[in-house]
């Protein structure tokens, strides 16, 4: 078994002017759509945004960042209760899906539909990006993109060629931070620094440390990237999007 691909994956920001054929694009969303999914529900929809005006409309929910407006395209990934609930009332089934636990199916399903595509791209030459901020934003992008009652966007990847060859490979923690045998076995201190200490003595890590005036990387994530005001700002802007939706 051949896990190179795997090993050897990262982002890509930076796309070159080269499209994607509508017949690759299809292709590649049908092949993805065979991934596993709640019951078979398949609770997800994706629109796919070329034009221009859309995607710097897109871009200003992204916080303006440029992967939005330079890729050839821009897919969101959609939690989709919208389809089935139409489908099971057309057929005399009463649908009983304005709850928490219909959401978390379709968040399951959307972001497993999501990854299956990325990696199905990733493995016919094209690069992409996940970007973090769909859920910041989701109302807005609900509103650029005309999507209906309980359509929600979860997922957002800019995907093209990339611009230039790969230069370097993502880091990740060592094994034994992540995996636990029978039951759940909770790290000292010391032994979580110690699953960190590459990541943190890596030269890109500590110019982000530099850069921002830290004393360690984990300042940089809870001061700088995910600070506890932005987190509670959003939280409660998703929390009351989702209750406009009839999910809580």
């Amino acid at each position: 078994m051949d896990l190179k691909y795997f090993f050897n994956r990262t982002t890509v920001r930076d796309y070159s002017e080269r499209e994607i054929s509508d017949n690759l694009l299809n292709e590649m969303i049908e092949a993805a759509s065979h991934a596993p999914t709640t019951g078979g529900m398949q609770l997800y929809s994706v629109v796919i945004t070329r034009d221009k005006t859309i995607k710097e409309n897109l871009a200003s929910c992204h916080f303006n960042q440029p992967m939005v407006t330079v890729a050839p395209i821009v897919l969101t990934f959609c939690a989709d209760f919208n389809r089935f609930v139409t489908w099971c009332k057309a057929s005399n089934a009463e649908p009983g899906y304005d709850n928490f636990q219909s959401l978390m199916s379709a968040i399951l399903d959307v972001t497993i539909f999501a990854q299956q595509f990325n990696t199905i791209a990733e493995m016919n030459g094209l690069g992409c990006c996940y970007l973090g901020t769909t859920t910041y934003n989701a109302h807005e992008i609900a509103q650029v993109l005309n999507l209906p009652y309980r359509v929600i966007p979860i997922i957002t990847l800019t995907v093209g060629y990339p611009k230039q060859k790969k230069q370097f490979k993502t880091d990740r923690l060592p094994l034994d931070g992540i995996i636990h045998q029978e039951q759940y076995h909770e790290l000292t201190a010391n032994e979580v620094k110690n699953v960190y200490k590459h990541k943190e003595s890596l030269d890109v890590n500590k110019g982000f440390v530099r850069e921002n005036n830290k004393e360690s990387l984990a300042q940089v994530f809870t001061d700088v990237r995910y600070p506890k005001e932005s987190n509670e700002i959003f939280s409660k802007k998703f929390i009351e999007y989702l209750k406009e939706q009839n999910y809580l």
